[in-house]
């Protein structure tokens, strides 16, 4: 349609959770290194070798569902989490589950006492991102901004860095006592998305946009600008390929008929460690949306107390019904684990591109409960 690589235009993602990019940016992705650099490109990795003084695997890791697929093979028998909840997220939760508690050794590295924290050996806890520490995070648009502490961690809580870099002392590494500025400008020297935003550039300008090569630049308010730098004569038609459409893995059948897809609600936030603590006039926590026409086919009004089932387990929530969603269709959110368990209904087949599991997929029956 012509609004991509143009200011005020183009594609924004909306992202699951608060700096998924900022965390993309850093490395925390099995096969990019930071500044989104491939791990096996022999000049990157002679770059980051040369940086560390020493040898890099050039192999690219495992995404989170294959290392679930490894935990139950036994070749991955040891897991450091930080900040996530698989105990609570993953597709199929009860069998994954059952792999996190058959590890030898499960690390987590967290600011709360998560289901996956509660099944640790070791819990390391860890200071807040936005009250109590200093760095930066990156919205969706690519803008990085700086964070700054208001108050220091409590009790025992450290700060991130300041945990990694005591566990490889005590490992027999020291890599001193960095500060958030010069762990950022090592950063800097290493990826050249954000080699031009200093740490006094970012104070000065409240935010700046990769990539920002060196300092005189100014960021990059939109990507994809050299689609127009020779107009449409120049570079030919526009890069698109064509997508063949690939259903869900998991198919309807007479035993499971509607289609169960999970996700979001307002003023929830993912496995709800954070925002299930207080109460608030909008949230529901225990319902599943069915259509007006599925209800009435299985004789079901508004507040039944329900089980839904799917070929891994079930559970029992209250249905609403909701006039806007399509028959045969289904949803509710994960974000009340204590209260209904939504990822054991969940299908852990993953896309092979993505590493994502079919969250929005389950085949699922409902059930009417007497009472």
């Amino acid at each position: 349609t012509g609004h991509v690589g143009r200011w005020g235009s183009g594609l924004v993602p909306l992202r699951g959770q608060n700096n998924v990019q900022g965390g993309g940016d850093m490395g925390a992705l099995p096969n990019k290194l930071p500044g989104f650099q491939d791990v096996g490109d022999p000049q990157v990795q002679a770059k980051f070798e040369a940086a560390y003084g020493m040898e890099l695997n050039a192999e690219p890791g495992r995404h989170l569902t294959l290392m679930f697929e490894a935990m139950e093979e036994g070749t991955l028998r040891a897991v450091y989490a930080i900040g996530e909840n698989p105990a609570d997220s993953e597709a199929d939760v009860e069998h994954a589950r059952k792999l996190l508690e058959g590890l030898e050794l499960l690390v987590v590295q967290d600011i709360f006492m998560t289901r996956t924290a509660e099944m640790a050996d070791v819990v390391l806890p860890a200071s807040v991102a936005w009250a109590e520490c200093d760095g930066t995070v990156t919205s969706s648009e690519r803008r990085v901004q700086r964070v700054r502490a208001a108050v220091p961690p409590p009790g025992e809580a450290r700060h991130d860095h300041e945990i990694l870099g005591e566990l490889a002392r005590r490992m027999g590494v020291d890599w001193g006592t960095p500060s958030p500025e010069d762990l950022w400008d090592e950063l800097r020297s290493l990826s050249p998305l954000h080699a031009g935003m200093s740490w006094r550039r970012l104070d000065a300008a409240g935010g700046l946009q990769w990539p920002c090569p060196d300092e005189d630049h100014p960021g990059s308010p939109f990507l994809h600008g050299w689609l127009w730098e020779e107009g449409l004569g120049g570079r030919g038609p526009a890069p698109f390929s064509v997508v063949e459409h690939q259903g869900p893995k998991e198919e309807l059948t007479e035993e499971f008929p509607l289609r169960l897809t999970t996700g979001r609600a307002l003023d929830s936030y993912n496995t709800g460690v954070q925002s299930s603590a207080f109460a608030s006039p909008i949230r529901y926590g225990d319902e599943i949306d069915v259509s007006p026409g599925d209800a009435a086919a299985l004789g079901l009004t508004d507040g039944d107390r329900v089980r839904v089932a799917s070929p891994r387990g079930s559970v029992e929530m209250h249905v609403r019904i909701q006039p806007d969603i399509p028959e045969g269709l289904t949803f509710t959110t994960f974000h009340f684990p204590e209260l209904v368990d939504a990822n054991v209904l969940t299908n852990d087949a993953w896309d092979p591109r993505s590493g994502t599991a079919e969250f929005k997929a389950a085949a699922i029956r409902i059930e009417r409960l007497g009472g």
